[in-house]
């Protein structure tokens, strides 16, 4: 019988959820993202896969979890936060740039135009979840010893360091003082991923799939019936910022 039937997983529902949402115009999309704050167990897989789908460098996190003890010893625990970007719909970071290279796009996600960021870093001042992290050139590769073979095998690793993924619809190489070294880097909600009708590096890897992803404005959408909760949370909503990450607690 239909009522004796699994429940369909969170990630097929999701990738039916986008190809209708990638049907219509990108202004008629409103990309929001949810944590189960009880379901995530703290494994740093999402912060990972960031990492590797962007290929970040030393000092730049797009995802971090940020990681809480709570209670009294010896009945201790401990809690952990996600925190991307929150895609606010008044974002802070973007009216401090003075050139105009953070904004927000037609599918109302903030992102970052390098040609035009001249590393002030206004906007991470402004920005009151700490989501965005600077360039600064560094590689993992730096300071490994000289000599065969470790010499053969830094030169592949660099070579791999110094290749951007295809962030923002470009690839950029990381050499010498060429964007994005020396611009500030933030999570964008794996366009390059949603154009191709792919989800977010980060939800794909979730082992505990506490991680949601999709079009708010799809009543149907999975993402719009777990917003509606009454058990949802917005990080410093008094600011009034209108984050799109929400949480449930």
């Amino acid at each position: 019988m239909p009522d004796m039937l699994e429940p369909k997983d969170a990630l097929v529902r999701m990738h039916e959820d986008m190809k209708r949402a990638l049907a219509k115009a990108p202004r008629e999309r409103r990309w929001v993202m949810v944590i189960d704050l009880r379901k995530c167990v703290g494994c740093h897989a999402c912060t990972i896969a960031c990492v590797a789908e962007n290929k970040l460098p030393p000092g730049v996190v797009y995802r971090p979890v940020l990681e809480e003890e709570i209670g009294t010893y010896p009945h201790v625990t401990r809690r952990f936060l996600p925190r991307p970007c929150m895609q606010c719909e008044n974002p802070p970071c973007t009216p401090v740039c003075p050139v105009h290279a953070t904004y927000t796009n037609e599918e109302g996600v903030v992102v970052m135009d390098y040609d035009q960021c001249i590393g002030c870093r206004y906007c991470i001042t402004a920005c009151p979840y700490a989501a965005r992290t600077f360039d600064f050139g560094e590689t993992y590769t730096a300071g490994l010893p000289g000599g065969f073979p470790f010499l053969v095998g830094q030169a592949v690793a660099d070579a791999f360091e110094r290749t951007s993924p295809f962030e923002y619809g470009e690839r950029r190489e990381r050499v010498g003082e060429q964007s994005p070294i020396g611009n500030v880097r933030k999570c964008h909600f794996c366009l390059h991923r949603l154009a191709e009708g792919m989800l977010p590096a980060c939800v794909t890897t979730c082992i505990g799939r506490a991680t949601y992803f999709g079009d708010a404005n799809d009543p149907d959408s999975l993402v719009s019936e777990l917003i509606a909760l009454p058990n949802v949370m917005l990080l410093k909503e008094e600011l009034g910022t209108k984050p799109r990450v929400y949480y449930l607690v």
